[in-house]
C-alpha cells in the first residue's frame, strides 16, 4: 500500500530536505531514538531541530495518504540556517551533517543524543610515512558518512570504498607537515590502507563525490556508478584495512538520495525500503509510488546510499 510511505509538500525547493527526511523516516534506529525522547521545558520549541524532526517523522509514520505535514520542520531549519538561503537549491550532505550536529547541540538528553550520533559515526585512524625520514604520524578521527571519489567513465560502489582504503601519495598542495623533518614533505601510507578501519556503525552513509572544480567552475559527473542491495566489507577489504578483527560487517541498501541535474540546478528525489517491507517506493516530493525491481534507483545520478546492519 502506498500509505506506507507519505509524500512531502516542496516548499521553497525543499527537494532536498524532502529526501532526507524519507531516509530519515526509513531509518527505523533512528526514530525509535528520537521517540524515546521526552523533551523538559524547551525554550524556543520553533527553533529545536530535534524536537521538529520529532514531530516530522511522527507525522510521516501516521497512515494518511495526503502530504505529511513538515513546515515547522523546514521554518526551524531557516531559523537554524541550515537552509540559509530559500527558494536555492541546498547541497543534501551538508544539510544531513549540520542536522546531525544540531541534534548533538540542542537536545536535552545527551546519552540519546550521543546514541543517534553514534548511529552514523565511522571511526578512522590515518598512517602517514614520511619519504624522507621514514618517520610514522598517526591520528584518530572519525566521520558521519564514508566520503567516496568517483572517476570518469564507470564505477562501482566496492571498487570506490575499496580505493578509500588503499595507499595514497600525498605530494605537491597534498603534502604534509612532517614534524620530524619540520617541513612539508611528500608522504605515502605507511599501512595498505590510506584509512585503517578502527569501528563500523549501525547506519553506514556513503556520500558519492561527483562535483569538481575545473578552472573555477564546478561540474558534475554523470557518470555510472553500480551497487549492490548488500555491501560486505569483510569481503571487499584486505585484512590491512582493519585495526582489529571485526564480526558482522554486512549491510543491506534501504535508501539512496538521487540528484538530477546539474551542479548549479538540479532535483532531488529518493528511494526507500521502510522497515518490514520487500517493496521499494520512489519518492518525489508529494508524489511516492511503489516501484519493481526494474525501476529502482536506477536513474544512476547516484548521490548517497544508505546501507544498514539490520
Amino acid at each position: 500500500a502506498l500509505n506506507r510511505v507519505r509524500g512531502l509538500m516542496n516548499d521553497g525547493l525543499s527537494c532536498c530536505v524532502n529526501t532526507l527526511l524519507q531516509c530519515f523516516s526509513a531509518t527505523w534506529e533512528l526514530t525509535e531514538l528520537l521517540n524515546r525522547w521526552k523533551p523538559v521545558d524547551i525554550q524556543e520549541a520553533n527553533h529545536n531541530v530535534p524536537l521538529q524532526l520529532q514531530k516530522a517523522l511522527r507525522a510521516m509514520q501516521s497512515d494518511q495518504i495526503q502530504p505529511a505535514p513538515h513546515h515547522d520542520f523546514l521554518h526551524c531549519l531557516d531559523r537554524n540556517r541550515i537552509r540559509r538561503m530559500i527558494n536555492t537549491q541546498h547541497d543534501a550532505e551538508e544539510v544531513f551533517l549540520r542536522i546531525l550536529n544540531r541534534i548533538q547541540q540542542q537536545m536535552d538528553n545527551e546519552v540519546l543524543a550521543g546514541d543517534i550520533q553514534n548511529l552514523f559515526k565511522i571511526s578512522v585512524e590515518t598512517h602517514l610515512q614520511c619519504s624522507e625520514c621514514s618517520s610514522v604520524q598517526s591520528m584518530a578521527s572519525y566521520l558521519l558518512n564514508l566520503p567516496l571519489h568517483i572517476r570518469e567513465g564507470h564505477n562501482s560502489l566496492d571498487g570506490c570504498i575499496t580505493s578509500f582504503f588503499e595507499p595514497q601519495e600525498l605530494r605537491g598542495r597534498n603534502s604534509c607537515l612532517c614534524a620530524w623533518c619540520g617541513k612539508r614533505t611528500p608522504s605515502k601510507q605507511v599501512r595498505t590502507g590510506f584509512n585503517v578501519l578502527v569501528s563500523l556503525p549501525p547506519v553506514l552513509c556513503v556520500q558519492l563525490h561527483r562535483f569538481r572544480s575545473d578552472c573555477g567552475y564546478t561540474r558534475k559527473l554523470d557518470c555510472t556508478v553500480t551497487f549492490p542491495e548488500t555491501f560486505d566489507f569483510l569481503e571487499n577489504l584486505k585484512e590491512e584495512a582493519f585495526s582489529r578483527d571485526f564480526g558482522d560487517c554486512k549491510y543491506v541498501l534501504y535508501a539512496v538520495v538521487v540528484h538530477s541535474g546539474s551542479a548549479v540546478f538540479g532535483h532531488y528525489t529518493a528511494y526507500v525500503r521502510p522497515k518490514g517491507s520487500h517493496g521499494w517506493y520512489y519518492a518525489n516530493d508529494s508524489h511516492v509510488q511503489e516501484v519493481g525491481p526494474e525501476q529502482k534507483y536506477f536513474k544512476l545520478n547516484l548521490l548517497k546510499p544508505a546501507l544498514t546492519d539490520r
